[in-house]
């Protein structure tokens, strides 16, 4: 059985992105991206909402920046690789190998899915995975930090939202990046 985890790339003060939807501030080092790519090898598959599966789909297609680095390429394959379900009432066709269309995120359906996966789950963007920690499907949390404070944007986590954490592990990176990984619900 698997567990659904809620990834995400924040600042400092919590926000995926700044109030112009800007990210360029979390984009991972070599040793950042290394680390997330050992991470992810327990994936196998993605869930997404529409505007995190358009910033993931740029992984499907070689580009030079991902070419001429082994880490990049390294995350390119796993990528490739997982199973990947979009959620979007917009979307008609998708762009991606391995993926499907879901219109409405059913947390019945998500439970069985994780529950009968060998591999673990990964929920990715705010707002879908705001749906399924108000259902209590994920079982990790796992935030990188970076040492920048935005002000203002999307919120990793959704306002109102309690939660009992564990911590289970954390780690220092170069340039002040800290990874922690939370157990949801102790």
């Amino acid at each position: 059985m698997g567990t659904l985890i809620y990834t995400g790339i924040t600042s400092l003060d919590g926000f995926v992105n700044d109030a112009h939807g800007r990210f360029d501030w979390a984009a991972p080092s070599e040793e950042v991206h290394a680390f997330i790519n050992d991470l992810e090898r327990e994936v196998g598959t993605y869930l997404y909402g529409r505007r995190m599966y358009d910033v993931m789909s740029f992984w499907e297609t070689p580009a030079p920046e991902v070419e001429t680095s082994a880490v990049a390429g390294d995350y390119q394959r796993l990528w490739r690789a997982a199973t990947k379900v979009v959620y979007s009432t917009t979307l008609d066709a998708v762009a991606t190998d391995n993926t499907t269309i879901e219109r409405v995120f059913d947390p019945e359906l998500v439970a069985d899915l994780v529950g009968r996966s060998d591999a673990n789950t990964s929920i990715g963007g705010p707002h879908l995975a705001a749906h399924a920690l108000r259902a209590g499907l994920v079982g990790e949390l796992r935030m990188f930090l970076n040492p920048v404070v935005v002000g203002d944007g999307t919120p990793f986590l959704p306002a109102g939202l309690g939660l009992e954490l564990e911590l289970l592990d954390e780690q220092r990176f170069e340039g002040g990046v800290v990874h922690l990984r939370y157990s949801v619900g102790g």
